[in-house]
């Protein structure tokens, strides 16, 4: 697997981006990077799985007091095969190769589910229950360096 950079406005008329899934998400990462701006490394990036589209991963903006927030979505389809944790591992990564001593943090439900173990397997640990706009009651995740 890979990660590929969602580039800024990036050409919606290739090939790979013809399903509804891709389209979607090349549409979300213009508003996002609209709202939030286009900082490399601190975007989103195409989880590549045998020349295929199978997720998406990315930052939720740039650090901000030595903290970043990372989040990643596997197509259903794709599921059960270690895309999420690939995007995961991968996103930490790059913050460490960026800022070694740079906080990341990730957000989930309020439940243990696949995401809590795929964070808890990259060494995050819970921190605290915090308000998110789209989950409302979160647990908050930190993996410090």
């Amino acid at each position: 697997m890979e990660l590929k950079i969602i580039e800024l406005n990036a050409d919606k008329s290739k090939e790979m981006y013809g399903s509804g899934n891709y389209q979607m998400l090349l549409k979300t990462y213009d508003e996002y990077y609209q709202k939030m701006g286009y900082n490399l490394p601190w975007v989103g990036y195409f989880v590549i799985k045998e020349n295929k589209i199978v997720g998406s991963c990315g930052f939720t903006g740039q650090p901000l007091e030595g903290k970043v927030e990372i989040a990643y979505w596997t197509f259903e389809e794709y599921e059960r095969q270690g895309v999420s944790s690939f995007s995961c591992k991968g996103l930490v990564f790059i913050s460490q190769q960026f800022n070694p001593s740079i906080i990341v943090t990730a957000k989930t439900a309020p439940e243990y589910n696949a995401s809590t173990k795929i964070l808890q397997n990259n060494g995050f640990n819970f921190a605290e229950i915090v308000q998110d706009d789209e989950i409302g009651d979160a647990w908050l995740w930190t993996l410090e360096r």
